[in-house]
């Protein structure tokens, strides 16, 4: 299953893996480093970063990263490794930009995870094999780009309703900032895939009118 792993999936997993432990471990480093609204705005702007490498547990690192696995090497395949780790890179920090803005005054609000980041990479994937099967509850299959517009229309969903222990303000940060990348790096999209473009933008749109309007 993981014998065509890049060399450069095996690093991020790898930092993920031994900062999470250390988190696990070490209850004032998780404390220290992860996302915290009021720690960020008092000056450790560190957090931002540092967050999207630690874990609360072991179920929530290897479901990051068995995502991660399975979707790296089709952005890594069409644009190369360095650009699949600036995707990442910056799709972990539009996650945490976008939790700043919307939990700005929530100064006890806190998160960790490479969730960002990780839906930053598939939707990566998605934009540039948009007909590709994902499977629903491991069983169903759709297309990818309709799971790309359900899951950030259900990711808005949460935002307003706050459901869950989720980071779905993060999750939806991440997947602007695969996309937003993925078409800088990949101009040629805007002409070979227009619908796919317009469509996964969808979600973009209407998080962005409902912001505006007060309504999130």
């Amino acid at each position: 299953m993981f014998d065509n792993i890049h060399l450069a999936t095996i690093v991020i997993i790898a930092a993920n893996v031994l900062v999470s432990i250390k988190g696990f471990e070490d209850r004032s480093f998780l404390e220290r480093y992860k996302f915290s609204v009021g720690g960020i705005r008092s000056g450790q702007k560190e957090r931002m970063l540092t967050s999207g490498f630690l874990h609360v547990d072991w179920t929530h690192l290897i479901f990051n990263m068995l995502t991660l696995y399975f979707f790296a090497n089709t952005v890594i395949s069409h644009m190369g490794a360095p650009k699949f780790l600036g995707i990442y890179a910056i799709s972990l920090a539009a996650g945490s930009l976008l939790a700043l803005f919307f939990h700005r005054e929530e100064p006890y609000y806190s998160a960790v995870g490479a969730s960002g980041a990780v839906t930053g990479v598939l939707y990566a994937a998605i934009l540039l094999q948009p007909t590709m099967n994902l499977y629903l509850f491991f069983a169903v299959p759709i297309p990818a780009y309709i799971f790309g517009i359900g899951y950030l229309m259900y990711s808005i969903y949460g935002m307003k309703n706050r459901l869950g222990n989720i980071g779905h303000t993060a999750h939806f940060g991440g997947a602007i900032g695969g996309y937003v990348t993925t078409l800088i790096f990949l101009p040629y999209l805007f002409e070979t895939e227009t619908l796919m473009v317009g469509l996964l933008a969808i979600p973009i749109i209407v998080l962005f009118i409902l912001q505006r309007s007060g309504k999130i």
